[in-house]
């Protein structure tokens, strides 16, 4: 997966209004199926949870196939690509434990992922404003760049495959 530039504001305005259409969905639509079955099917002595669960699991599926049809309109860009780009990170940091050991061998895969993953999550935190860590993140940076200039190997973004990820 590429890394593009996208604007922050942008990705906010439209993620805030997915994540509000999305509680909206699942508060009515799990509530209103959950009180048609009720209606439809009483029991005065039982509980009706396994109703209001039904109504939750039915509205909740609906939600994740409208998200699926609508994932490749223009509005849904940014927040489907935040959200393929946190997939990427996460595979990346399933592994990490053995990419930093073959980093320091200089294996060249190893290296590039360990740099995508570092502007990856650079992006993603400055897009959540999460601050906090980029100073961490900016000195394990200097210590990949410097693993690379030692091994003499040149640190592109674009260089990284997910499939390399497979050896490790």
């Amino acid at each position: 997966m590429k890394l593009i530039k996208i604007d922050k504001t942008r990705y906010r305005k439209h993620l805030n209004r997915v994540i509000i259409a999305c509680i909206l969905s699942l508060t009515v639509g799990s509530l209103g199926i959950s009180q048609t079955l009720i209606v439809l099917f009483p029991s005065p002595d039982q509980s009706h949870f396994h109703w209001n669960l039904l109504g939750v699991m039915v509205s909740s599926v609906m939600i994740a196939v409208v998200l699926n049809k609508y994932r490749q309109h223009p509005f849904m860009k940014e927040v489907v690509y935040v959200w393929e780009l946190k997939q990427a990170l996460n595979l990346i940091t399933r592994k990490m434990a053995k990419l930093k050991v073959a980093a320091q061998h200089g294996d060249y895969d190893a290296l590039q992922a360990i740099n995508y993953s570092y502007a990856g999550s650079r992006q993603l935190w400055t897009l959540d404003d999460n601050t906090i860590t980029m100073e961490e993140l900016a000195m394990w940076q200097r210590e990949i760049e410097r693993l690379a200039e030692q091994h003499n190997v040149i640190l592109d973004q674009e260089a990284y495959d997910p499939k390399c990820l497979t050896r490790f």
